[in-house]
């Protein structure tokens, strides 16, 4: 399939540049022609301001349906746990692929073309699996195609309660036993064209030490990413301590699993010997912020982990927010909270962090920027709404970040097919009723 877009204005990873024509042949960028002030004939126009597509580096489908749930009172993360596993105890595998179909499809609106699922909803409420082994994991691969985006299955190991704890009942269904039998079920599992598969390790305290190595092993035999929560709560690095002498990271660090393709999320509650560590090994730190706030997290210390040498990507991880500029925004604003100073990283950093360096993140090296021979995923943003009219379209990146939100995404392209349309989903047209109707299915579930 060949078709043309026409860019009013198109951020070229630097700088915006105004009349952009893209040649797209088989979902792939093959040329990228500037100074052309008006559309080909032929051509598709994307008015406004095009990025390259957003990429959601952590995202956990089923917490959609705690939004605006879990607000009343007060709390912490571990009471928002308890809650939170109510919620999966009630999924199976059509529920599921109902709610991340619609979860998804926000998603494109939002402007995202790709997401790593972190996947450990394995098995059936009491731990038993499947027919398909896979049944769960495959729903989220369905709910992608459905929505038209790209995701990358993060299967996750998830084996224990906490150090030297068994599995709770609510855990149950999330545990192989070992990971030589989570390693046996991932590999079941299988890239397609709009699927990457990945691994994770839910956290330290959720896969033994003497675990880790086996997924660590099996992510570096399929150069597949590598995801793990990484001291996202004080409770967990004491935790690790008492258990054995050292941090959450020097812990992965000793096993293995730190490297370029490995990704730590939130990567909150770190030493200053973690941080060196984590740059040094050039892991990646995804910064969930929206989360992080609303969870009472903590704010991560996101620039000192990239001056270290970490790469940053985004995610909206329990999705009380779905909005990848509002992520973006979110790191350098708490940031400026911390330090009382502004200006952490430019507006074209924050863009990168929420594309090329997401999308990477998740194995999708081929995504992120608008040049020949890169996938033809595209965002357009509004420039004529109440939040963005007024400022230069050569700022486009600071307006982008600084002042647009998920509300003005226009189009969403992803391997050169409009999945959104002038704000309005292609594949699933009622995005609302879609998430009310299975939200509702999945509430109805109780008891």
């Amino acid at each position: 399939m060949q078709v043309t877009y026409w860019l009013e204005n198109a951020w070229l990873d630097t700088f915006v540049e105004p009349g952009v024509a893209l040649d797209v042949t088989d979902g792939r960028i093959t040329a990228v022609r500037k100074d052309v002030h008006a559309p080909p004939p032929g051509a598709t126009a994307l008015r406004g301001l095009t990025l390259p597509g957003l990429s959601n580096a952590h995202s956990h489908a089923f917490h959609r349906a705690l939004r605006s749930t879990v607000q009343v009172g007060s709390g912490t993360f571990w009471t928002w746990r308890e809650v939170m596993y109510g919620v999966a105890s009630r999924l199976n595998p059509d529920t599921y692929f109902a709610l991340a179909r619609a979860v998804y499809a926000e998603m494109a609106l939002a402007g995202i073309t790709s997401v790593g699922e972190f996947h450990y909803l394995h098995h059936t409420p009491g731990g038993t699996p499947y027919d398909d082994p896979n049944a769960m994991g495959e729903a989220l691969i369905a709910a992608a195609a459905d929505a038209g985006i790209r995701i990358t299955l993060l299967d996750t190991a998830y084996l224990s309660a906490g150090f030297g704890e068994r599995p709770n009942q609510h855990q149950q269904r999330f545990s192989d036993g070992t990971a030589a039998a989570w390693a046996e079920r991932a590999s079941l599992l299988k890239d397609r064209d709009h699927v990457r598969i990945g691994a994770a390790i839910h956290s330290v305290r959720a896969v033994p030490a003497d675990q880790l190595a086996t997924v660590a092993q099996w992510a570096r035999e399929r150069e597949a990413p590598l995801h793990v929560h990484l001291s996202e709560q004080n409770a967990e690095n004491d935790a690790c301590q008492a258990a054995h002498g050292c941090t959450p990271a020097r812990l992965l660090a000793d096993h293995g699993v730190l490297g370029p393709r490995t990704t730590g999320v939130h990567n909150t509650h770190l030493t200053d010997e973690d941080i060196a560590l984590i740059g040094a090994t050039s892991t990646g730190t995804c910064m969930c912020p929206t989360t992080e706030r609303d969870l009472a997290d903590g704010i991560g210390p996101a620039s000192r982990l990239q001056r270290a040498g970490s790469p940053l990507s985004l995610g909206s991880d329990s999705h009380a927010v779905i909005d990848l500029l509002e992520e973006a925004r979110a790191m350098e604003l708490n940031e400026r909270l911390r330090s009382r100073t502004r200006g952490h990283w430019t507006a074209a950093a924050l863009l990168r962090a929420a594309s090329a360096d997401g999308h990477a993140a998740l194995g999708w090296h081929a995504a992120g920027t608008i040049e020949a021979g890169s996938l033809a995923d595209l965002t357009t943003i509004a420039l004529d709404s109440v939040r963005t009219a007024g400022p230069l379209p050569r700022l486009g990146a600071e307006t982008a970040v600084f002042a647009a939100s998920a509300a003005d995404i226009r189009h969403t392209i992803v391997g050169g097919r409009h999945v959104v349309r002038d704000g309005a989903h292609a594949l699933v047209p009622d995005v609302p009723a879609a998430l009310a109707e299975s939200i509702a299915a999945v509430r109805a579930a109780h008891g």
